[in-house]
């Protein structure tokens, strides 16, 4: 649609306001939109009498160009007065004459935001305004002479192309237009290598397009051209060469066949996949150098060291040091190039073996004195094991084995230092922890024991390499008793009687403990003492002494010790007897007991007494008929004595601490057994019997005299046995006469004896031993004289006198 109004040559559109429109200046600035005309301002409208801007005479001084004009911006109206202002100076002050109407050749189009314009030069023309009408909106750019291009067109769009001169006169009409189309925009494209002999190409869709081209090259130009037309919006170019630069150029047509603007992009293919990848290991370091042949095209290289989860990059662009990698791992290297393009596919992975770790859970003990065992645990990768054994003196052993375990022969008593290593193609492994073991201490040597008392023992032995201590143990099947000493000595005490024991002695170490192979010695304790049970008589001096056997084959001694000496029985059971003890003697009896292990301590004593002696003298003396005096020598241990005189008749006793003692109511002319019992202080007793005594026969009775004839007396009595002759005794002043009675009589006659006396008549019994009694009684009677002849007798009375 024309616009309602032109403004000194320029279309006015209603949607301005009555405002000039932006002029394109020279640069491809946009003038402002012009002011409303001012008043002395107007120009003639050659249609519908419209006001126009007046032709201005060329603007002497300034000077407005630009390259490349914009369409009208509302934005900026405070530049667009200024400007207007400025226009209008120079029409005023101007008074040259505009230049003619150029006419325009060809127009044509090569890029989607330009038009390309050829004219004929109009003389005295400074400057030419070219004009580009898109229905609303046009674009103006001043340019110096032909050909001259409007830009910053719209693609696909019919322009209606004008071109006016300029001087400083003013500017001429514009030359009749001519239509032209600009042509398609360029595909934008997206470019890619999708491995390295390929790339793929794609692009939007372009307004008005009927088809696309895309063509590839070789940046550097070697190799031929690939080309490719295409209604689609992408394609792919194959059998590229790797890691190369190559140049595309891709352009839309239209309908016509027109083609539009190109697009050009470098791509590169991603480069090939590296070879000759090799892997060098330090094994001291654990760290690897990667290297390969070098990739076409390849700018950076990645390598990828890669175990289970555990993932390591290196990224380079030559060889690469991959450090801190464990040990007993298996890595997998793989080495992937890269340039612009992309990644190459990564190589076959290389497997990478590293050392073994050093072994882990390492056991030391003695499985057997002497004999070292040193155990740990497999390793990954570990191929075989070197375990290096040094003693505390030096020496130094090694094994070498494929196992897990190594047998060494050792010493008591000795610290070893101990490491192992694992091995494998890669190498040896780290140096993991020295180990240090010290071997039991050595069992004491020397070993002695000596018992001090039965029940104590003193061991001995000599100091040995490695212990720190030494422990004494006596084990039997009551219990153990032990001792624990820095001295290579100990007293075991309280040891039980009549017990084996195996007493060991161990040496410890603080580093190892106890050395329990040490062999025990044998030891018996002395048998026990025996407990006396009882001790009976057997016989007057025989003593059966029993005891507790409590002992296994003892031989047992039992010894009574005395005043009057040491009397012993030997037995290998539980009770012996003592023979042949002196009476009347005190013992302390005690037994002990004998053994290959020695003899035991003795019992307690047992007090013995045996009965007292029986007196070797005995004698009975007659006091008076009814009363004997026993007499009697000292029975060795008696303290008292019972005398006891027996007979059918009676008895007669007598309990005495004297050596003698007198019996009454002794029956004369009896027979009696004479029996004494010796009696200890504390009881004992032994009986003694002697030979049996007769009491005198029985003084008679009824004693008197009569007298005879001439000096003749007859003793007359009463006889108590008629069997038994008596014996007169008549004791005077002047004589003693005596006369002695035939068998059967009971009288005796003395012939011639003094008359005038007094005498003291006994009549006793006549006996064959012993001397005649003297305890009959006595009467004492008178004989007078007749003369000179016996006269009276007369009876005078008892005699007190106890002998005559």
């Amino acid at each position: 649609m024309r616009p309602e109004a032109e403004c000194c040559g320029n279309p006015v559109s209603p949607g301005f306001g009555g405002r000039c429109p932006a002029v394109v200046l020279q640069g491809g600035a946009t003038s402002p939109a012009r002011p409303p005309l001012p008043r002395g301002c107007a120009c003639s409208d050659s249609t519908a009498g419209k006001q126009r801007w007046p032709s201005a005479p060329a603007r002497p001084r300034v000077r407005l160009e630009r390259s490349s004009g914009k369409m009208y911006s509302a934005k900026r109206k405070t530049l667009a007065f200024t400007g207007v202002l400025l226009g209008c100076l120079e029409m005023i002050f101007s008074a040259n004459t505009a230049p003619d109407t150029p006419v325009i050749d060809q127009a044509y189009s090569k890029l989607s935001n330009s038009i390309t314009v050829e004219w004929r030069a109009v003389p005295g023309a400074n400057n030419y305004m070219l004009t580009a009408q898109d229905g609303d909106s046009f674009v103006e750019t001043i340019v110096k002479n032909s050909p001259g291009t409007v830009t910053g067109l719209k693609p696909a769009t019919l322009y209606r192309i004008t071109v006016r001169s300029i001087n400083s006169g003013g500017k001429s009409q514009p030359s009749p237009f001519r239509k032209v189309k600009t042509v398609l925009v360029a595909p934008i494209l997206s470019v890619h290598s999708l491995s390295c002999d390929s790339i793929a190409v794609s692009w939007k869709a372009v307004h008005m397009a009927a088809g696309f081209s895309v063509s590839l090259m070789r940046s550097d130009g070697l190799g031929r051209k690939l080309k490719q037309n295409t209604t689609n919006t992408s394609l792919i170019f194959t059998n590229l060469d790797p890691g190369t630069l190559y140049t595309i150029r891709a352009y839309a047509w239209n309908a016509n066949g027109m083609p539009g603007d190109d697009f050009t992009y470098n791509q590169s293919t991603s480069p090939n996949t590296p070879v000759d990848v090799k892997v060098a290991f330090n094994s001291g370091a654990l760290r690897a150098v990667v290297s390969w042949m070098p990739s076409e095209g390849a700018l950076t290289y990645s390598v990828t060291v890669s175990s289970g989860l555990l993932k390591l990059r290196c990224n380079t662009s030559a060889s690469c040091m991959v450090p801190s990698l464990q040990c007993g791992s298996e890595y997998y290297v793989s080495v992937t190039a890269y340039n612009d393009a992309g990644s190459s596919e990564p190589t076959d992975a290389v497997s990478l073996k590293t050392i073994p770790c050093a072994p882990v859970n390492i056991s030391i003990e003695e499985d057997e004195p002497g004999h070292l065992l040193v155990s740990w645990f497999s390793v990954s990768l570990g191929h075989y094991y070197v375990v290096f054994v040094k003693s505390d003196d030096g020496l130094e052993v090694h094994c070498n084995t494929s196992y897990t375990q190594c047998h060494f022969q050792s010493d008591c008593g000795f610290t070893y230092f101990i490491s192992i290593f694992a091995y494998n193609k890669a190498g040896q492994s780290p140096l993991g922890d020295v180990f240090n073991y010290t071997t039991t201490p050595c069992c004491p040597s020397d070993f002695r024991a000596v018992f001090m008392s039965s029940d104590t023992v003193r061991v001995t032995w000599a100091p040995v390499r490695g212990a720190d201590l030494y422990e004494t143990r006596a084990a039997s099947r009551s219990g153990v008793l032990l001792c624990r000493d820095t001295d290579t000595a100990c007293t075991l005490s309280a040891l039980q009687c009549s017990t084996p024991y195996n007493i060991t002695v161990f040496s410890f170490s603080e580093a190892r403990g106890s050395n329990t192979s040490c062999a025990p010695q044998y030891v018996a304790t002395a048998p026990c003492s025996p407990e006396i049970k009882n001790i009976s008589k057997e016989g007057l001096s025989v003593i059966s002494v029993q005891w507790q056997p409590n002992n296994e084959e003892a031989t047992y001694v039992v010894t009574a010790r005395g005043e009057a000496g040491l009397w012993h029985c030997t037995s290998t059971r539980n009770s012996c007897t003592l023979m042949d003890l002196p009476c009347g003697s005190a013992f302390s009896v005690s037994a002990i007991a004998r053994s290959p292990a020695g003899q035991s301590l003795p019992s307690y004593s047992i007090p013995l007494e045996t009965a007292p002696c029986c007196p070797n003298d005995l004698i009975l003396t007659q006091v008076t008929q009814s009363v004997t005096n026993i007499s009697w020598s000292v029975g060795r241990g008696a303290q008292t004595y019972i005398t006891i005189l027996e007979s059918p008749k009676g008895l007669a006793k007598c309990h005495t601490l004297q050596t003698y003692c007198l019996l009454g109511c002794i029956t004369c002319d009896t027979n009696y057994t004479v029996s004494l019992r010796a009696i200890t202080e504390t009881g004992l007793t032994s009986s003694c019997t002697y030979q049996g005594y007769s009491s005198s026969a029985c003084c008679p009775s009824g004693v008197k005299l009569y007298r005879l004839g001439n000096n003749g007396i007859r003793v007359f009595w009463q006889a108590s046995d008629e069997t038994i002759n008596y014996n007169a005794n008549l004791h005077g002043s002047k004589a003693n006469f005596s006369c002695t009675s035939s068998s059967g009589l009971s009288h005796c006659d003395i012939t011639k004896i003094p008359c005038g006396d007094v005498y003291t008549v006994v009549v006793a019994p006549v006996t064959d031993k012993g001397p005649k009694l003297t305890f009959c009684p006595k009467k004492i009677y008178s004989v007078t004289c007749s003369g000179s002849s016996v006269g009276m007798v007369i009876y005078r009375g008892r005699s007190n006198a106890k002998h005559m």
